[in-house]
């Protein structure tokens, strides 16, 4: 192989090497032991980081293994906010996960290690730079969430969910696949730069294209549950144990904001029109249908699932404002608006499911909404946080999902369509409701346990800066639009001038 540089690739390695050590030390140990799994776990996670900030110093873009595979500021940054993504979801779900094995539910060291190998799986997409890599990394993390989802084999509901994920999640694989050998087939290429190339030198067939593109666009809107692709969210995140919900709700979110940008920006850049277009019908579509079916939900787990509906509809209005009227003077800025949408999405998203997890207990999962009355009288601080995390859920000032809504309605008002912001903002409201009626139900609902929560000193570390993040990079949200903004200027402009040699 000619530039076969693996320096890029040690933080996948040390993973694959630690999650296949850590799979066979999980076999030989007792019940009792199965916390040596977890530390190992975070250890690794820790190994990875610290192997990321050794390479990211140079911010240097750096292609390997026959150009499949890409280092930039993108994939560093992105790598870093999966790792605290997947430890923060171990640390909340310790608890939950021995609980649950003691009654024999089967959640042990399977949980860990599969969880490790779904992170490989993140790490591979948002480091791809070939339609093979994106689809590899794709595979691997999907299939390790598939049988993370099941693994609770006694669980009707579990077992439900899975079958559901899993013939939707090959569904959308087969749509993925079928573009990208649309797109290779026109351009004969599967490196994102020489497609970029090709697509721009007008050489190629537009029919072929636009069909390829519309497939690949169903298959990332799967991945991301943007309607009309969102079938499969409210009953995954219900029927799961809720920690796997957790795992696949924050981490992937990521890596499938990364593929979709990758795709669609660094790939077909030229075909933009076409693209944006198509994202526009999801977005709109994602926000109405997310918000206004929330509101008759009763569980909770499966409100934040249609939340996320609406969420992925508000960070696709970043995507696609990027390009207006052929010109990209508009583009670091809404793609550093959707990139910082993402991020504190996720990060609130943690902070919910920690809560959630927080209130689970042997036989009782803790996901109603009549669960949290009178939470503030159980617990005062952790119904502060779970409050912060729904005002940020809401978009309401001071939490960072203020901000985050901001960045973007103020991107999509730069392609001059008025209407778009104004409709974002209307189901906003709508959806203000049914996160409101949480804060509600913590504050002015008398509780029906009066037992006060327990819980180890690390998830109460953990989730205390988990709610106390969302509030002050909601007061001084500079340092994080500038990371996300620098991140993107780096990232588009070295890939624009590999593309234009």
């Amino acid at each position: 192989m000619n530039n076969l540089n693996l320096i890029p690739v040690y933080p996948e390695i040390f993973l694959l090497i630690a999650a296949s050590a850590i799979l066979l030390i999980d076999m030989f140990l007792p019940d009792a032991k199965r916390i040596v799994t977890y530390y190992l776990s975070l250890l690794t996670i820790a190994g990875c980081a610290a192997l990321t900030l050794l390479h990211s110093g140079s911010g240097a873009t750096v292609y390997t293994f026959n150009n499949m595979f890409v280092t930039d500021p993108l994939a560093e940054v992105m790598k870093l906010a999966v790792y605290g993504a997947v430890a923060m979801t171990l640390v909340y779900s310790r608890a939950y996960i021995t609980v649950r094995e003691m009654v024999g539910n089967h959640l042990g060291g399977e949980f860990y290690t599969l969880a490790l190998f779904a992170m490989l799986g993140q790490m591979i997409m948002i480091s791809a730079n070939s339609l093979l890599s994106i689809y590899l990394g794709l595979e691997l993390m999907s299939l390790s969430l598939y049988a993370l989802t099941a693994l609770r084999r006694d669980n009707t509901a579990a077992t439900e969910a899975a079958m559901k994920y899993f013939v939707l999640g090959a569904l959308a694989s087969g749509f993925l696949l079928y573009g990208i050998s649309m797109l290779y087939g026109a351009t004969g290429a599967l490196e994102l730069p020489a497609i970029f190339q090709a697509i721009a030198s007008g050489q190629v067939d537009r029919t072929i294209l636009v069909f390829g593109l519309v497939f690949m666009v169903a298959g990332l809107a799967f991945k991301l549950g943007a309607v009309p692709f969102h079938m499969w969210i409210p009953d995954v995140y219900q029927g799961a144990p809720t920690a796997v919900t957790l795992l696949l709700g924050a981490a992937p979110k990521l890596a499938a904001f990364v593929i979709t940008y990758r795709i669609l920006v660094e790939g077909l850049l030229p075909l933009a029109i076409d693209w944006q277009q198509m994202l526009l019908v999801l977005a709109v579509l994602s926000l109405a249908i997310g918000n206004i079916t929330a509101i008759a939900q009763t569980n909770l787990k499966r409100m934040l699932a249609y939340s996320t509906i609406s969420h992925m509809g508000f960070m696709l209005l970043g995507l696609l404002s990027g390009v207006v009227g052929n010109s990209l003077y508009a583009a670091p800025n809404a793609y550093s608006s959707a990139l910082f949408y993402a991020i504190t999405y996720v990060l609130t998203t943690l902070g919910t499911f920690g809560v959630i997890l927080l209130m689970s207990r042997a036989g009782f999962e803790g996901d109603r909404l009549e669960d949290f009355k009178g939470l503030n009288q159980r617990s005062p601080w952790f119904a502060f946080l779970m409050m912060m995390m729904m005002l940020s859920l809401a978009g309401l000032p001071p939490t960072v999902g203020f901000y985050a809504k901001l960045s973007v309605l103020q991107a999509a008002l730069a392609t001059g369509q008025i209407w778009l912001p104004v409709v974002a903002v209307l189901f906003s409201l709508i959806g203000a409701f049914y996160y409101l009626r949480v804060v509600k139900l913590m504050y002015f609902d008398d509780a029906i346990d009066t037992a006060k929560l327990a819980t180890s000193i690390d998830v109460r570390v953990v989730l205390s800066l988990n709610g106390l993040a969302v509030l002050v990079i909601g007061l001084w949200p500079g340092m994080l639009m500038d990371l996300s903004a620098q991140t993107m200027v780096k990232t588009m402009s070295s890939f624009l001038s590999v593309v234009m040699h």
